[in-house]
């Protein structure tokens, strides 16, 4: 959910309806108090999609879900409070938003899976691979961070002051209305997520770096996250080595060119070959 009022705007209008597309298994997962509203596309290895703040299935994954699950079997979720799934008196941060991601897994009978992660859902799933290693395979992890300072200073204020008033007659504002069990309640619901991004949940650096499961950065040139912190991640997850003299680590890293936080999500045509690769690699 680290993303600006601007981009916020931006990404909204990139909204496509999914409906056309054949028949997902859809339901509510009750998990950690919550009805954790899910959709089931493809068959195949199990790959689970986690948005970024203020996002549902719809205006996030329009488009990737059909490209992912011709091969694989794609588990597109709501987290707490957004979309159809309803909200909770219980902070939504990224600890306990990975908790219900486990807890989905355990209701869906699946030992392992997968995890792609936008934005906040990129911090979701590192925090996962944190907390419940044995459960994620591996992650790609898509314009986000471990720790709150990963953020550009003017990315950070953005966020700091973002209200309800940012997305009147946003389309993002419209899907929250048409979806959620509590249509009136969308200033409410951009109070608390701006409340919670603002205590951090910060990971360690240990902790990111210990975690099992190879991971996959993805980051734009322009998408607001510090390069410094970037090349930190990699580095902990092994990276930053000369790989002709020696084995690389199963983790990876791109960077693509002239590319936002937004406008990454409209990559897709790179980005999706690249994430078949490596969930496709051998350990």
């Amino acid at each position: 959910m680290r993303i600006t009022a601007f981009l916020v705007m931006v990404m909204a209008m990139a909204i496509t309806d999914l409906s056309a597309q054949q028949g997902p298994t859809t339901g509510y997962a009750p998990v950690n108090g919550l009805k954790m509203y899910y959709e089931v596309h493809g068959r195949g290895e199990p790959v689970v999609l986690l948005h970024g703040g203020f996002m549902t299935i719809t205006s996030n994954w329009a488009g990737w879900i059909g490209e992912l699950s011709k091969t694989r079997q794609v588990i597109a979720v709501e987290m707490q409070g957004h979309g159809r799934t309803a909200d909770i008196p219980r902070e939504p941060n990224s600890e306990n938003l990975a908790d219900d991601v486990a807890a989905l897994l355990e209701y869906l009978k699946l030992a392992r899976a997968d995890l792609i992660g936008y934005s906040m859902g990129g911090g979701v799933a590192m925090q996962v691979a944190v907390r419940h290693p044995d459960q994620v395979r591996r992650v790609v992890v898509i314009s986000s961070t471990f720790r709150r300072d990963g953020m550009t200073q003017e990315g950070l204020d953005a966020l700091a002051n973002l209200t309800a008033e940012a997305f009147k007659g946003s389309p993002l504002e419209a899907e929250y209305e048409r979806l959620s069990p509590t249509p009136d309640q969308f200033s409410k619901f951009v109070e608390r997520l701006v409340a919670a991004d603002s205590k951090g949940n910060d990971l360690r650096a240990d902790q990111l770096q210990s975690t099992t499961a190879p991971m996959f950065f993805i980051h734009g040139d322009a998408d607001g996250i510090r390069l410094q912190h970037i090349a930190e991640m990699f580095r902990l997850k092994g990276g930053e080595i000369y790989g002709d003299l020696r084995p690389r680590s199963a983790s990876r890293l791109a960077i693509l060119p002239d590319t936002t936080h937004v406008t990454l999500m409209q990559r897709m045509d790179i980005i999706v070959p690249m994430v078949n690769n490596f969930l496709d690699a051998k350990p």
